[in-house]
This record gives structure tokens, sequence and C-alpha cells, in this order.
């Protein structure tokens, strides 16, 4: 007896081991009319089995393509559509490079680093002011979805003057923080089943 896994592997398993071993058999023929033939007689019986699909525009071109490469790209027939060639059906996008930054608070990230960086470079005013106050609201949202019971005002304000090496200072006693923003959803009690 020999089992699925002792077999060789299935390119496409969606169409099953019986079209795979009609490929199999037609990249074999010698003649090539009879090929065609076959390979014709191939793609109406994967037709069958993709019935649901065959109102897509393009599924005739899907079915040949399925068979190219069933067949290993090797069955030497004439296509009556476009065939995807090999190299472009297993090609991978190149990897996305991660920039990897030495981040002090990982909660608040690169961007909160980033903009009081920014802030240090502004001539003390009210432009500066402004967004040493955004950052400082962003910095509490971020303690606030990092950590609740963490989040205080007092921890934003010594945060903000250790990221500047004590140039930006937060007057607690004059700034106002702009409320945090919570989820919107409701918490749902669970209720208790009563035995009968």
């Amino acid at each position: 007896m020999q089992y699925n896994t002792q077999r060789e592997h299935l390119v496409m398993p969606e169409y099953g081991r019986g079209i795979q071993d009609m490929v199999d058999v037609a990249v074999s023929i010698p003649d090539r009319e009879e090929r065609q033939r076959c390979a014709e007689t191939i793609i109406a019986i994967m037709a069958r089995i993709q019935q649901g699909q065959d109102r897509q525009p393009d599924f005739e071109q899907k079915l040949w393509n399925h068979l190219a490469r069933m067949a290993h790209y090797k069955l030497d027939i004439d296509y009556p559509v476009e065939i995807v060639p090999e190299d472009q059906v297993f090609a991978h996008a190149a990897p996305l490079h991660y920039p990897m930054k030495n981040i002090r608070r990982k909660h608040y990230g690169y961007q909160v680093e980033n903009a009081l960086n920014y802030a240090m470079q502004l001539p003390e005013g009210e432009e500066r002011d402004a967004l040493v106050g955004m950052i400082a609201n962003q910095m509490k949202q971020d303690l606030y979805n990092w950590n609740r019971d963490s989040m205080d005002d007092n921890l934003v304000a010594q945060d903000l003057a250790r990221y500047t090496d004590g140039k930006i200072r937060l007057d607690l006693s004059s700034f106002q923080f702009a409320p945090v923003q919570t989820s919107n959803q409701p918490v749902i009690a669970k209720k208790s089943k009563k035995k009968k």
C-alpha cells in the first residue's frame, strides 16, 4: 500500500492526483497533435472541477496557466492564451529593509524622539511651545495605550526633560493635557446563568 505522503508532491492539490497523472501522461506523448488533444481534454475536466469560477473573465487563461504549471512548463503544445513564464510565477518580491532605530523608550516610539529633536532646534516661542504641547499629549496617549496604570502627567514631564537632557521642560502648573482617547467599545458584562 502506498500512502500519499510517499508519492510525488502535487503541484496544485486542488485538482487532485488524477489530473496530475493525466498531465504527466500528456507530457510524455510523442505525437504533437495527440498531445494537443490530450491537453484540451484535461482543460475541459479542470473546468468542470472549477465550475463555480467559470464566470470569471480570465477563467480560461487561469486554467491553461495551471496546466503549464502542473506540467513543470515542459508541455510542448500550442497554448491558445498567453502563458505566464515560470520565472514570473515563482518570483518573490525583494524583502523590505526594516530600519532599526535605537529607541530609548519603546512605548513612545521613534517619531516622538524625532519630534523632540526637532523641537530642541526651534527657537523659544509659540511655535516651539505648541509643538511641545502636541508631543506631550502624544506621549500621554502612548503611555495610556502601553499601560494605563503608568499613565501620569508627572511621568510625561519627567520623560520629556530626560529625552531632551533638560533643554525642554513642561510646566504642569500652566499646561493642560488634552483628554486621552479611549476605545469606544462598551464593556459587556457576562450574564450569569441561573440553574433550574
